[in-house]
């Protein structure tokens, strides 16, 4: 009986015996603990109403910013789809890399973006500017798009203004391990948190993929 049991005695013990407090409720009245925020000591059974409460407002906040993630990405979908619809209703294949970047600055309020293509039936101008090979290599090395700051690459002089922020997605024709790297799209902002290292690609892998299709029509012309 003289033996000091530690709190992890106690909390072991109330695990291994859940019905404790159900054949001694009168111990919820009785037993006082530390007011978790004054120096008074409130009963047990209101200190778990407290913990109840902060839960309750923890999940309250989860679900407001999950809210308004659903209805961030609502918009961009919205956005992606109005963009879509501009590219098919170009009827000029060679007017498609001009499309591109319109509709995208229109859509998705880019004030800074630059594309250049390789490999296509285009004029060696523009979109179609000359582009050496250690930006061609590492453009091919972009498994997926790249977002975050400007670490003075190469291809952020494409842009007519200096980013602090930029997205990079590769563009190919083809599919899986055969498809071929046939140029980049560059979005650019000064805005260091408008394409942050730790948002999501979905959208850009999507945007990338919808592009490469439409610039596919110059491919195929290119090879007959």
């Amino acid at each position: 009986m003289s033996e000091t049991l530690s709190p992890l005695t106690v909390a072991r013990f109330l695990q291994e015996n859940p019905d404790f407090f159900a054949e001694h409720g009168e111990l919820f009245a009785a037993l006082t603990v530390p007011h978790p925020n004054q120096s008074r000591a409130v009963s047990l059974g209101e200190r778990q109403i407290m913990t109840l409460r902060d839960r309750q407002k923890d999940l309250e906040h989860r679900l407001a910013a999950l809210s308004y993630q659903a209805k961030f990405n609502e918009g961009v979908a919205d956005k992606v789809t109005a963009w879509c619809e501009a590219l098919l209703s170009v009827n000029r294949p060679e007017e498609l890399p001009g499309h591109i970047v319109a509709a995208m600055a229109q859509t998705f309020e880019i004030s800074s973006i630059a594309m250049r293509l390789w490999g296509l039936d285009i004029a060696p101008e523009g979109v179609g500017a000359p582009v050496d090979e250690t930006a061609k290599t590492f453009v091919q090395s972009l498994t997926t798009p790249y977002c975050g700051a400007n670490k003075d690459f190469s291809v952020a002089a494409w842009l007519n203004e200096t980013p602090a922020s930029l997205a990079m997605i590769r563009l190919t024709h083809g599919v899986g391990e055969r498809d071929e790297t046939i140029g980049l799209l560059v979005l650019g902002s000064d805005d260091p948190e408008r394409f942050s290292a730790d948002m999501g690609t979905t959208f850009l892998q999507t945007i990338g993929r919808l592009a490469s299709a439409a610039l596919s029509r110059l491919a195929t012309k290119a090879s007959d």
